[in-house]
């Protein structure tokens, strides 16, 4: 029978009660229509990254970012990482994110397989995954479906089921598809009036800024990075998680933002079921995007996992 594991490191306890780089063109502006193949096998995509050098010898560290994001959100805590824990560290851009190409399969089985092509094409298995939000998704179920390429897991602020009630990510997605920038606009007015239309709907202003980070402007017409078209059509898949069997026994830190809602005590049972050796470990005063809101206290957690 599958049961919590006890916490053996100080700072860490078992589940318990928690509180509710390039400047090439981006695909946005250039197809949105890409390589799925609808319900077939995943066709693995050239993923965008960026690799930090480090001891060969010890596992790296992978860094996935969540929806809307990109491998720039980790930058910093990418080199401090390398600095600290003198491992290699890898960034990523998901597919439809970032500088990485665009499919309409938004599908979890494709990440992860994009990922595993990418960990063996450089070497980099079994490694340390940390994934945030969308990325923790991707993580965990690679680790489910490939535990040899995973030497420990970290979700960040997600569990590995259904969030069907986060509705708003539609409506933000709703929202930058209705921003129009007439052409030839300079980039400062073109951020602003973005800002402005956006503030209808979004009102948090950390919130806007980030979304903000998926705008670009290349020769003077403006658009998306982010595949809008996709993520729009199949946010239930992005909101979901594909129903498992087996389970990773793996070293696995959940690591939840105290000040978030996204992962439940009634997830619990799921995680155990999935992760057996799982540790929670709760950041307080973090909302969901934690490593934003507390850097110093996400490194901390993360490189006290690593030792």
């Amino acid at each position: 029978m599958l049961r919590w594991a006890r916490a053996c490191r100080a700072g860490y306890r078992a589940f318990g009660p928690c509180r509710p780089s390039s400047s090439r063109m981006p695909e946005a502006l250039r197809n949105s229509s890409g390589g799925g193949r609808g319900d077939a096998e995943p066709r693995p995509l050239p993923l965008s990254y960026k690799l930090l050098d480090g001891e060969a010898a010890l596992p790296a560290v992978v860094l996935l970012h969540g929806l809307f994001g990109s491998k720039t959100n980790f930058s910093s805590l990418a080199k401090a990482l390398a600095q600290r824990t003198g491992r290699r560290v890898l960034t990523v851009d998901a597919r439809n994110h970032g500088d990485s190409p665009h499919s309409p399969d938004v599908s979890y089985e494709a990440m992860s397989q994009d990922l595993q092509d990418l960990l063996l094409q450089l070497g980099l298995a079994p490694c340390v995954l940390v994934g945030h939000s969308m990325g923790g998704k991707t993580a965990m179920l690679l680790s489910l479906q490939r535990p040899e390429l995973v030497d420990r897991l970290i979700a960040v602020d997600i569990s590995p089921v259904a969030h069907a009630s986060l509705s708003y990510f539609s409506t933000y997605v709703a929202a930058m598809k209705a921003i129009d920038i007439p052409h030839e606009l300079p980039r400062s007015s073109g951020r602003k009036l973005a800002d402005e239309q956006l503030s209808l709907v979004v009102q948090n202003l950390a919130v806007r800024q980030f979304l903000l980070t998926n705008l670009v402007e290349v020769n003077g017409r403006f658009g998306w990075r982010v595949n809008l078209d996709a993520l729009a059509q199949h946010m239930d898949k992005i909101l979901g998680f594909p129903r498992r069997q087996e389970s990773y026994s793996g070293p696995t830190l959940f690591l939840v933002g105290g000040d978030s809602g996204f992962v439940q005590p009634s997830h619990h049972p799921e995680m155990k079921r999935l992760f057996p050796r799982a540790q929670m470990q709760t950041v307080p005063n973090a909302g969901h995007w934690v490593h934003a809101d507390r850097p110093q206290d996400f490194m901390d957690a993360v490189q006290g996992f690593l030792t």
